[in-house]
C-alpha cells in the first residue's frame, strides 16, 4: 500500500468517516474506489492507482456473484458507491452505503402486474436537488413524491424551480407549501440567476433528480462550469425532453464536493418510503397527533383535527388527497415486497427439505 496516496481521493468525497469503513480491508491489500459510472460488467472508478494520467478514468470488472447483499437486501453498485478494489483493478468488496436514493421499479398501481423490485439511483448522497421546470405546468404531487424519495434516501433535498428566465410566472409560494422544511430556489442556469444562492447551499456529494426536460444537465453544466453533459432542447408542444443523460455519473465539483447528473424519471415509484412520507407530509403528521383517536383515518371520524384544518382552509385539500395517494401505493409495494419475501424464504426452505430427503434416502432411510 506504500504506493497509494488516499489524499487523491478527497475530490471525490474521501473522508474519515470511509477511512473507517475502508480499515477492515486494509490488511487484504484492498485499494479503495468510488464508482463514477456503471457499465454492466465494468465500471469507471477514481481510485489512487499510479497511472500516467490520473485524470484519465480508470476501468474495474465488476464480480457481482462475489458482492455481498446489505440488510436491506440493496445488491450491485451503483455511480456513488465506495468500493475496495484489488491491483488487477477487480471490485472485490462494497462499503457501506450512508444513504441511498431508491425507487420501486414497477408502477405503483395496485392493479400492476408487475414483479416489485426497486432500483438504486445514486448512493452516498449528502443533498438531493428535486429539479423541475418553472417555465411550464408545475406539478406539486410530482414534486412531493421526488421529495419522499430524496427525505427516505437520508439527504436534504432542495426543490430546484430552473428556467426561471423563461417563466412568465412561477407559482414558487404554491411549490413552499407542498415542501414544508425544504429550502425552494428559482433558478437560470443560462442566466445565472440564483445561481450563486444554489452553489452556496450545496453539501458534500449532490444528486440532480427530476423528469426529462427539467434543465438537470444544464443545471449540472453550470455548477461544473463546463459543457460536461449533453444537453437538448423541449419539444414546444408538451414542454416534454428527450433522456439525454442515459447514465448516472459523478464529477468533482470545481468548490469541493461531486454532482450526480442522473437520466429523467419518467416513473416514481416509492419504496418503503414511509418515514420520507412523514417528512414531506409534516404538518400532516403533527395534526394527526391530535386526532382523538390514534388510529383515526382522517376520513369521517369525529374529532379528526386534519379534517378540521381543511374545514378551516388551514390544510390544502390537494395535500391530504396527495398524502392518501402516496401512502396507499407506499403500503401496496409494501405488502408486495412482504410477500415476495417469504415466498422467497419458502422456497428456500423448500430447498433445504428436498436435499435432507435426498441425503436420509443415500443412507437407505436409516436415521442416525
Amino acid at each position: 500500500m506504500s504506493s497509494v496516496d488516499l489524499d487523491l481521493l478527497v475530490p471525490y468525497g474521501w473522508n474519515s468517516a470511509y477511512a473507517a469503513d475502508y480499515l477492515p480491508l486494509l490488511g487484504d491489500d484492498l485499494i479503495p474506489a468510488r464508482v463514477i459510472r456503471m457499465d454492466r460488467s465494468e465500471c469507471d472508478i477514481a481510485a489512487p492507482l499510479p497511472t500516467p494520467d490520473y485524470e484519465s478514468r480508470l476501468r474495474a470488472a465488476v464480480v457481482r456473484a462475489q458482492l455481498p447483499r446489505s440488510d436491506s437486501e440493496i445488491s450491485g453498485l451503483c455511480t456513488g458507491d465506495w468500493v475496495a478494489i484489488d491491483r488487477g483493478r477487480t471490485v472485490r468488496a462494497l462499503l457501506p452505503r450512508r444513504t441511498a436514493i431508491v425507487r420501486a421499479a414497477v408502477s405503483g398501481q395496485p392493479d400492476s402486474r408487475a414483479r416489485s423490485a426497486h432500483q438504486v439511483l445514486a448512493a452516498n448522497v449528502d443533498t438531493v436537488l428535486v429539479c423541475t421546470a418553472g417555465d411550464g405546468d408545475v406539478d406539486l404531487g410530482r414534486i412531493e413524491r421526488l421529495l419522499a424519495l430524496a427525505w427516505e434516501s437520508g439527504a436534504q433535498p432542495i426543490v430546484v424551480l430552473t428556467k426561471a428566465d423563461l417563466a412568465q410566472d412561477i407559482p414558487i409560494e404554491d411549490v413552499r407549501a407542498a415542501a414544508p422544511g425544504v429550502t425552494v430556489l428559482a433558478v437560470s442556469a443560462a442566466g445565472g440567476v440564483g445561481m450563486e444562492v444554489l452553489a452556496g447551499l450545496l453539501h458534500g456529494t449532490v444528486a440532480l433528480i427530476g423528469a426529462s426536460g427539467a434543465g438537470k444537465s444544464t443545471l449540472a453544466n453550470a455548477l461544473l462550469g463546463a459543457d460536461v453533459f449533453a444537453t437538448s432542447e423541449v419539444r414546444e408542444g408538451d414542454k416534454r425532453g428527450r433522456h439525454t443523460t442515459v447514465h448516472r455519473e459523478l464529477r468533482p465539483l470545481p468548490g469541493g464536493g461531486t454532482l450526480i447528473d442522473t437520466p429523467g424519471l419518467r416513473s416514481v415509484g416509492l419504496w418503503d418510503a414511509a418515514e420520507g412520507l412523514g417528512r414531506t407530509f409534516g404538518e400532516i403528521e403533527s395534526l394527526s397527533a391530535q386526532c382523538r383517536f390514534s388510529d383515526c383515518a382522517h376520513e369521517n371520524e369525529p374529532g379528526c383535527a386534519v379534517l378540521a384544518a381543511i374545514e378551516s382552509g388551514a390544510l390544502p385539500q390537494r395535500r391530504l388527497d396527495s398524502f392518501r395517494k402516496l401512502s396507499r401505493e407506499n403500503d401496496w409495494l409494501a405488502a408486495r415486497s412482504d410477500a415476495r419475501a417469504r415466498a422467497e424464504r419458502a422456497k428456500v426452505w423448500k430447498g433445504i427439505a428436498k436435499e435432507q430427503r435426498r441425503m436420509y434416502k443415500e443412507r437407505g432411510g436409516k436415521r442416525r
